[in-house]
């Protein structure tokens, strides 16, 4: 019999953080997301949207290790295929990142070596409609904004439209990004080469 010590020596078959919590606190960010929310004041509004923006610039720039560098340990970086999410545990996901393999993501795109990403893509995209909900007790904030990504690669040129959620926690250095949901329109068609981050 394989000891549980051995069984989990091979990381590229398991997670540290993707476990049955994992999905639970995945259900209930879910939730959160989609309720209705009272509006936030103003500093906080401006804060959300001073974050959404850095992201942003980090990404179209292909700043990528830094913007590794906003997520948490235990992050996920989700983008669903089923409208509204589904159940990943039973549904597939164009992407379902969690902080292990977020990493390999950004290191592949680093190397300049990924066939679909030659050349790179260029990118710019509009947030709007931010809406802020805090939860101080658990030390969370989430936030809901609209997207538009323009890419142009290879001589074509691509728009991409949704909304994203994101539930951030209180790190050493301020918010990181515990769940970054990227849910396209039309995200059950079938999309070339979606190696992009949104």
């Amino acid at each position: 019999m394989v000891s549980k010590l051995k069984k989990y020596e091979d990381t590229s078959a398991w997670s540290y953080h993707v476990d049955n919590e994992f999905y639970a606190d995945l259900d209930r960010f879910n939730q959160v997301l989609r309720q209705d929310w009272a509006g936030a004041d103003v500093e906080t509004h401006r804060e959300a949207e001073a974050f959404l923006n850095r992201e942003a610039w980090l990404i179209d720039e292909a700043r990528f290790n830094e913007w590794l560098e906003l997520f948490s340990a235990d992050c996920l970086y989700w983008v669903p295929v089923i409208p509204g999410g589904g159940d990943p545990r039973t549904q597939i996901s164009h992407s379902f990142d969690d902080c292990r393999r977020l990493t390999d993501r950004v290191y592949w795109l680093r190397t300049g070596l990924a066939f679909s990403q030659i050349p790179q893509s260029r990118t710019r995209r509009i947030i709007s409609n931010i809406e802020v909900h805090d939860e101080p007790e658990n030390s969370l904030r989430f936030i809901r904004s609209n997207f538009m990504v323009h890419e142009f690669r290879a001589g074509i040129a691509k728009t991409y439209a949704g909304w994203t959620g994101h539930a951030l926690s209180e790190g050493k250095n301020g918010w990181e990004i515990r769940l970054k949901q990227v849910n396209l329109i039309d995200s059950e068609h079938i999309h070339e080469n979606l190696t992009l981050i949104f």
